[in-house]
């Protein structure tokens, strides 16, 4: 069973890469796209129905904060059925779900991330004071007042200077290096099941 799993699986993996370089094998690329895209559809909603399912319990035996797992899932009733039944462009989709609610909470939560990152990279360099803290410290805080845009004079120097320099050449450059080696692990990855190698679907 193990064999005919990873007989198909090789199989399934080269008609997609073969698609690639040769347009006759396109069409089974195609389908097999759409087949992944279909089970990935449905992966996802087993996901959501699995995730009400946990918090129905939490509200049944009345947990500690059960209050919020009812307000998810109420959340989750109103967003589906106002995406079943509107267009993505209309305007409650658009202003009220997107800009209303949605991108103020991503916007809190980058926020929240950001001062708790600058929190423990403090704590660590009171602990620990090695260059790399320092080093990182003083790049959030460029980053912070570069932010701010606070004008020396009438020429706002940090923000237009030294901010831009900072992040579209040090933190773009690591930003591409980290890309890199995802793409490259990603690559050995996918080359190591296409060999069978590895099987992550054939369980034990």
């Amino acid at each position: 069973m193990r064999v005919l799993t990873a007989v198909i699986a090789i199989a399934f993996g080269f008609l997609v890469l073969l698609g690639y370089f040769f347009p006759q094998a396109a069409i089974f690329q195609i389908i097999l796209l759409d087949w992944a895209v279909i089970l990935a559809g449905f992966a996802a909603l087993v996901g959501l129905l699995n995730l009400m399912i946990v918090h129905f319990d939490k509200i049944r035996r009345r947990e500690t904060g059960s209050v919020y797992s009812a307000l998810l899932i109420l959340s989750l009733i109103i967003t589906f059925l106002a995406g079943l039944l509107l267009k993505p462009q209309h305007p409650i989709m658009r202003d009220v779900i997107l800009n209303g609610i949605i991108i103020p909470v991503e916007a809190a939560l980058m926020g929240l991330l950001t001062v708790t990152l600058l929190y423990a990279a403090i704590r660590l360099l009171r602990k620990r004071a090695d260059v790399m803290g320092i080093f990182f410290i003083l790049t959030a805080a460029i980053i912070f007042l570069g932010s701010a845009t606070l004008p020396l004079g009438d020429v706002p120097v940090i923000g237009t200077l030294i901010r831009p320099w900072v992040s579209q050449i040090w933190a773009l450059g690591g930003a591409r290096g980290i890309l890199i080696g995802v793409a490259l692990g990603t690559l050995t990855t996918g080359l190591r099941v296409l060999s069978g190698m590895d099987r992550p679907y054939g369980g034990k």
